[in-house]
Formats: C-alpha cells, structure tokens, sequence
C-alpha cells in the first residue's frame, strides 16, 4: 500500500485564521490527512495559548472536504468518555464519515495541576486509557453500552445518532513498550508515535506486532503512522519546540531534499502507512510546499 502523507498543527501561538488557511493549503496541495492535537496550554509547557482542541476539530473540518481530518490525540483524562463519544459521532456526521479519533493517556502535567485535574501515576494514566478506548468503542457502535471499571462505568449508556462511519477509527497515541503498545493491539485501529528515527520507530512498531502475535491479531489490521517535524533550519526548528527541541530532533526532517527524502524511504520501508508532518507556529507554508512538489512524489516513486 503506498504510503499516505498527513499534516499535524499545533493549535499553540496561532488563531483560526491561520489554522484554516493551513488546513485548506495542505487539501489543495494532496495531503491525504490533517489532525489536531489536545491541550490547554502550549505544549512545551512554557506558554499558556492554545486553542481548544474539539472547537479546532470542527473547524478542521469545516475547512476542508475530502482529507481524514483526525486528533493526535485527545487525552483520556479530560473528558468522560460518553461526552467524547457523542462528540465524535456529531463531528463524524460533520465530516461525512472522515474523522478519526486519536487517544492517548496524557502527559503535560502543568495542565492537569492549573485546573485541578487528577493527574495520577503513569500506571493509573494508562489505566485508565485502557478502559476509555474500551468505553469508547462500546458507545460508538452499541446500541446500549455497559462497562464496569476502575475510573468508567455505563449502565445501558446509549450514543444516539451514531457516526456516518460503520466503525469510526480509533487510534492510540504513545510508544510505550510494554504497556500502551499492548493497549494498542488489543483495542486499536491504528497507532501513532511522534519525532522518532526510522529505525526506532521501526523497534516499536516490531514490539506493536509481537503484542498483536500474542492475542491472535493480524499486525496489518492496524494503521501505524509516524509524527515527524520539519524545519528550515536550527533556528527554525528551536523557534518551533523550544526546551522540547532536542526530545524531538530525531524524527525532524531538516537539510537537502533528497535527505528528506531518504528519511521518509526509510519510515515507509519500516511499515509506517501515514508519515505525518507536525507543524507549529508560525506556519512555514513555503516548507509545506516544497514538501508537496518534491519530497512527496519522490518518494511515492522510489
């Protein structure tokens, strides 16, 4: 299967204007999905604006008509699952049926600790994201759900109208080996990891695969996909991630063309079926261009 192109924006520092005119420049020029992320703040923990993400996910879709239009990801630990659930299903009568839904267990503690939410242990986190994809999936395709659990309980829950998909794709963000990955193979449609080399995102989608071979599940049944940055240059790319820039430099694509290049051959060669290229603001649109026009069909040709 050829390899899919997507573009990922940060909703930090930036308005809808701009989100928008992104999102209508990435259809235009052939990306095949567009995504949102989930947080309160700005994601390097530094700065305080940010947009909020289901209102950006609306808007998301009002911009655009035929790209996957996706959240990388919404954190299980600031909605209950029922009021995310019919969120979703509305938005995917929005889209007609073009949304997918991403999820992870959360991590950027300065939100839940400013609005006073019950940041637990990395254990609980992941717990309890366990049981919210299960929740998820029982209201998005149940007529009644019922679940019993730790943090999540439905007694004959109903989520009424349903989504325009038959089976809304659900998503687990995350890369942790011995816990999210399983979490993945159990319960997910897809799996996304962020600003990994090829080769170590190459190891985890290997663990993602014996964890499938485990439970009996076919490894090609779920969708992986990689999270890269890209930047003109180190200033460029520090002026984008700030103190996050060295945790993120492995998976930026920065230099020659045919670097790029040779580093998206290197995630598809791996199995990753969307490369997704994370965007921050300011927006660099001529990058996003030059992406489109050469690194792009390069590689779907190589």
């Amino acid at each position: 299967m050829p390899i899919k192109f997507g573009v990922h924006t940060g909703l930090q520092n930036t308005t809808i204007a701009d989100l928008q005119s992104v999102w209508r420049r990435s259809e235009a020029l052939g990306f095949d999905w567009i995504s949102i992320w989930d947080h309160f703040y700005a994601a390097d923990a530094v700065g305080t604006h940010s947009l909020e993400a289901v209102a950006a996910h609306a808007a998301l879709i009002a911009a655009t008509s035929r790209v996957q239009c996706g959240s990388l990801v919404y954190s299980a630990g600031y909605r209950h699952p029922a009021v995310l659930a019919n969120t979703m299903t509305t938005l995917d009568q929005l889209s007609n049926g073009r949304v997918v839904l991403g999820l992870g267990a959360g991590w950027l503690r300065t939100e839940y600790d400013a609005y006073g939410l019950d940041y637990g242990t990395p254990s609980e986190r992941l717990r309890k994201l366990e049981e919210y994809i299960q929740c998820m999936r029982l209201l998005l395709s149940e007529d009644r759900a019922n679940f019993s659990g730790e943090f999540f309980d439905l007694t004959d829950a109903a989520c009424d109208p349903k989504p325009d998909q038959a089976r809304l794709p659900i998503w687990i963000g995350g890369g942790g080996e011995k816990v999210t990955l399983r979490i993945a193979a159990q319960h997910a449609d897809g799996w996304n990891v962020p600003f990994m080399s090829p080769q170590v995102w190459a190891d985890k989608a290997a663990v993602l695969d014996q964890h499938c071979e485990r439970i009996g599940r076919d490894p090609s049944s779920i969708t992986k996909s990689v999270n890269v940055g890209i930047a003109k240059d180190e200033t460029d790319l520090v002026a984008q991630y700030g103190k996050l820039t060295n945790a993120v430099r492995a998976g930026v694509f920065m230099g020659s063309v045919q670097e790029m290049v040779d580093m998206a051959g290197a995630y598809c060669e791996a199995g990753a079926e969307y490369l997704i290229v994370a965007m921050r603001a300011p927006f660099h649109v001529d990058v996003l261009d030059m992406f489109a026009a050469e690194v792009i069909p390069a590689v779907r040709t190589a």
